[in-house]
């Protein structure tokens, strides 16, 4: 009777469960935390600070070229004997970079995070268009130092013998690689 949660001021013993604890974040809810907070340190580590209300897409492909410094992609230059090739020999001094699909999946879970932070669609920085446009100069760049084009995934037209309500161009199935 001496250890305080069996009892109470009465003395006898409680039976109150703990709160429920909310489940854990999801890994994107937590990745989607630290980018976001990532990206604030980084603008109030601007001379003069920026602050979000003032944030703009230039201060996001700033933020974007800023992250290449802790990249893990060999991206060959032009003059690189290795420009081209999949599988390059040798080692090489070329730079290391962001991956174009690390920047595409940040970029959307910072467009997330705007607007669930009271941003306007209309006004997310991360939806600009030259973001879209910086991102698609950074996938046609990186394909062509690595000699590998990126390919669209393709869909498959399925024929419809199942409802007759249905026309066939409006089911498309998307073929899903395996995972093993």
């Amino acid at each position: 009777m001496n250890n305080p949660k069996e009892t109470t001021d009465h003395g006898s013993a409680s039976h109150h469960p703990p709160p429920p604890q909310p489940p854990p974040p999801s890994r994107y809810e937590s990745q989607k935390r630290r980018d976001w907070n990532t990206f604030g340190q980084y603008l109030k580590n601007q001379r003069p600070p920026v602050s979000l209300s003032h944030c703009n897409c230039n201060h996001v492909l700033e933020f974007l070229r800023y992250l290449d410094q802790f990249g893990k992609t060999k991206v060959h230059l032009h003059g690189c004997v290795f420009f081209g090739q999949p599988d390059p020999p040798g080692p090489c001094t070329c730079p290391l970079r962001q991956a174009w699909g690390s920047l595409d999946a940040l970029i959307g879970r910072l467009r997330a995070a705007y607007e669930e932070h009271g941003g306007s669609p209309e006004s997310n920085p991360f939806g600009n268009g030259a973001i879209r446009v910086y991102l698609r100069e950074v996938k046609d760049c990186q394909a062509k130092a690595r000699g590998i084009p990126y390919k669209k995934k393709k869909k498959k037209r399925k024929i419809n013998n199942h409802n007759p309500n249905m026309a066939q161009d409006d089911q498309v199935m998307i073929k899903i690689p395996k995972l093993e």
